[in-house]
Order: C-alpha cells, then sequence, then structure tokens
C-alpha cells in the first residue's frame, strides 16, 4: 500500500492521549506547554484522558509512565520537558528504557526542523520517540514553541497512522 494509502486509512484513528509536563517549576497556571499539547490533540479529534505535571525525578516519572503504560484507555504518552542535557533532565533516560521499538526518525527530524528555527542550538535538544508496551511515546523539549513545532509537523500528521499500525 502506498504511504498515502496508508494515511488514508488512518483517517478515523483518535488516539486516547495522556499529557506529561517534567518540571520542577511549572504549575498548572504556567504550563503552556502542557495546555499547547492538549489544546492541539483536541482540535485534531484526539482524546485527553490524562494530563499531569511530574517532577525531574526518575523514580516519579519511571512510576506515572509505568501507570500509563499499563492503561487500557492511553494509546499515547506525550511528554515535554526534561530532555535538555543539565543533571536534572531525566525524561529521555527513564523513558528510553521503556521503549520496545524506537522510532530514531522524530528525534531526528525535529532536531532538523528545530536547526531551522534555532540553529546549532537544535543539537541539545534529546527529543525522543517510540513504542512501549504498544502505546507510542513522545518527548519533547519543555518550550511551548518546540511542542508546537513537533505536535504540528510531526506528531498530528502521523499520530492516526502510528495507531492504525498498532492496532493491526
Amino acid at each position: 500500500m502506498a504511504y498515502e494509502q496508508h494515511l488514508q486509512s488512518s483517517r478515523s484513528q483518535v488516539a486516547r492521549c495522556a499529557v506529561l509536563t517534567l518540571s520542577d517549576t511549572r504549575t498548572e497556571a504556567n504550563d503552556t506547554s502542557g495546555r499547547a499539547i492538549r489544546q492541539l490533540l483536541e482540535s485534531h479529534g484526539h482524546v485527553v484522558v490524562h494530563a499531569a505535571i511530574v517532577k525531574d525525578d526518575p523514580a516519579a516519572l519511571d512510576a506515572k509512565l509505568l501507570e500509563l503504560l499499563g492503561s487500557p484507555d492511553v494509546d499515547a504518552i506525550l511528554t515535554n520537558g526534561g530532555t535538555g542535557i543539565s543533571r536534572r533532565d531525566v525524561t529521555i533516560s527513564v523513558i528510553e528504557k521503556h521503549l520496545d521499538q524506537p522510532l530514531p526518525g522524530f528525534g531526528e527530524l525535529f532536531r532538523m526542523l528545530s536547526w531551522e528555527q534555532i540553529g546549532s542550538g537544535a543539537m541539545l535538544s534529546r527529543a525522543v520517540g517510540g513504542i512501549a508496551q504498544g502505546k507510542v511515546v513522545f518527548a519533547m523539549p519543555g518550550s511551548t514553541k518546540a511542542v508546537e513545532l513537533a505536535m504540528t509537523k510531526l506528531i498530528l500528521p502521523e499520530i492516526r497512522h502510528v495507531l492504525r499500525e498498532l492496532r493491526k
């Protein structure tokens, strides 16, 4: 089947999503990136079934991921924050240990698109995507601009296709 046919046959897929913001400082009031993810998902016909702010703590993130990966009500987990290179940025190492199938193209393409916007600073992004326990997981940087880039250029155009493949 041609790629365009795959996309066409995926149109009916709806993602039930969990959105996690990883931060020691964000609150519901100032979590603009988490809010942007939720709004973009819902405006494209997907459902946000869970949203939370989780501290930049490996044990807290690991526990939340295990909870969501075990939930039959969640198809996709989208995180933002904790993807940089500081000691507190633990998101990538925690998520990667749960991935059964990495999707390296997500991070590669995100950095390529970021390069076009911010130049060499894009190399500091450790955005990652993959499949864990039959669910798609995307980890994005915490900036609202980065979230909007990843969502509009990569995740939203493909999430229905990914779900169709996983549900076969």
